[in-house]
């Protein structure tokens, strides 16, 4: 029996999991949906008993099962936190990226008594959560789903990074947690790059995983979409389609823009310039949950030279704006409209935030590489092209994230020295061109969308 290793990447709508061959041939892969909360406008939680434990045991039984598996990694969208009790079961919310709760200071504290860098928002869950009844510890997704497959609450040091200011240069920042009232052995086991758990470290509770299988400490969503892309020269733009929308752009130097986010990428030493925004599938399927059903031919068929513009903040903005406040308009919505024309609007939408992020970050484009759930979607994928005047080459698996952490279950587990060859995994099913017209009637949109966006 050949050997596998597993991917399982939490999403904020579903949970999905791949079992992958040393080539990268996927052999087994299982999506389980979760429920998205938000009682309130700015509110944004997983129940993490369902989303991050009983759908990560279930999708791990069913591409495990009938396979030799090496090791297995989870992936997670971030940032992300719960409180936990002290056998490791959630007794909070699982508090996700843009819940009000980050903005959470403790009694008598002012803003600047707590460092916000990047992601600072996690010091306010963390706040919030610590003050919370029958909390032992607080764990990211990651550590709660290791700890549901081998017994341990661990995270690798890349998704602990992702924690500042929790996490500093030396591990956990004993000073910031003395703020918030907790300690280092409140926060979960670290293990360097893509090192095994160590299972002696348990809380006591068993493992659904045997001895024999590494488990990763784990990885961020968008690092393991990075590594299985095509996506790798100057020039080429990474989007992932998924529910929040990821946009990097390659380049060789380090640049910084205003309201982008500048990173090493993961593969050929490139850097990336870009973002994550909420006007991914968060936005659109809220579109066509309202709308009613709309067929993919008919959205491609629709006239391009008249529709109306979306501004697609329903919860507010990440980048380029970072704007918790933000929220949707419609503008320009005519009687010749029906729920074609609106919800074609939104796929353009999605398509202009990508093209406002290449504006801002100057980087040359030459193609767009599209990866995550979206690329099932056509119509999305001819906006994308349509709006940006730009080839997107569409990638052939929608489980971009769970396939990436298969490959580094694969560096856990002794298979492969690094993750250098990734790239050797990634696959592209198809091109999509741009349209003429549709591009011509989409450019002049694009202008109205840019000009109420930035008033």
């Amino acid at each position: 029996m050949a050997q596998v290793t597993v991917g399982i990447d939490i999403g904020t709508t579903s949970v999905k999991a791949v079992a992958a061959a040393a080539d990268g041939e996927i052999v087994a892969r299982t999506r389980v949906g979760h429920r998205l909360i938000a009682p309130s406008s700015d509110r944004f939680e997983h129940d993490p008993r369902s989303a991050w434990i009983d759908n990560v045991t279930a999708a791990w039984k069913v591409v495990s099962a009938g396979h030799d598996v090496a090791g297995v990694c989870v992936s997670a969208m971030v940032p992300s936190l719960c409180g936990v009790d002290d056998r490791g079961e959630p007794v909070t919310p699982g508090l996700l990226y843009g819940d009000a709760r980050g903005r959470y200071r403790p009694s008598g504290a002012t803003p600047g008594d707590l460092p916000t860098t990047g992601l600072g928002e996690v010091a306010g869950f963390a706040g919030w959560i610590a003050a919370q009844p029958g909390v032992a510890a607080l764990w990211p997704a990651q550590a709660v789903a290791n700890h549901a497959l081998c017994g341990v609450g661990a995270i690798d040091t890349s998704s602990a990074m992702t924690m500042t200011p929790l996490f500093g240069i030396e591990g956990w920042d004993a000073e910031i947690l003395e703020m918030l009232g907790l300690n280092a052995g409140q926060l979960p086991v670290t293990c360097p790059g893509q090192t095994p758990i160590p299972r002696n470290s348990s809380h006591g509770a068993s493992s659904i995983i045997g001895a024999t299988t590494a488990v990763s400490g784990g990885t961020i969503d968008a690092l393991a979409e990075q590594t299985v892309a095509d996506a790798h020269a100057p020039g080429d733009v990474l989007v992932v389609c998924g529910t929040t929308l990821i946009i990097w752009g390659l380049t060789d130097e380090w640049r910084e823009v205003d309201g982008l986010w500048t990173i090493p990428y993961a593969v050929d030493g490139r850097i990336a310039i870009g973002g994550a925004s909420n006007a991914g599938g968060l936005f659109i399927d809220r579109v066509r949950s309202m709308i009613g059903d709309v067929d993919e031919a008919d959205l491609l068929d629709v006239s391009a030279a008249d529709l109306p513009v979306w501004i697609p903040y329903l919860r507010g903005e990440r980048t380029p704006w970072h704007d918790p406040l933000r929220r949707a308009e419609l503008l320009g919505l005519g009687l010749n409209h029906g729920p074609v024309e609106i919800v074609a609007a939104a796929y353009e939408a999605a398509a202009f935030v990508v093209r406002h992020h290449l504006d801002l970050a100057d980087v040359s484009a030459q193609r767009i590489v599209a990866a995550g759930g979206g690329i099932q979607s056509r119509a999305w994928m001819q906006a994308l092209a349509d709006c940006s005047g730009l080839g997107v080459d569409v990638s052939v698996h929608p489980e971009g994230a769970a396939l990436g952490a298969a490959y580094a279950a694969r560096v856990c587990a002794g298979l492969e020295a690094d993750s250098s060859d990734s790239r050797s995994w990634a696959r592209i099913s198809r091109r999509v061109e741009p349209r003429d017209r549709a591009a011509e009637a989409a450019d002049s949109r694009y202008q109205r969308f840019r000009e109420a966006v930035e008033r």
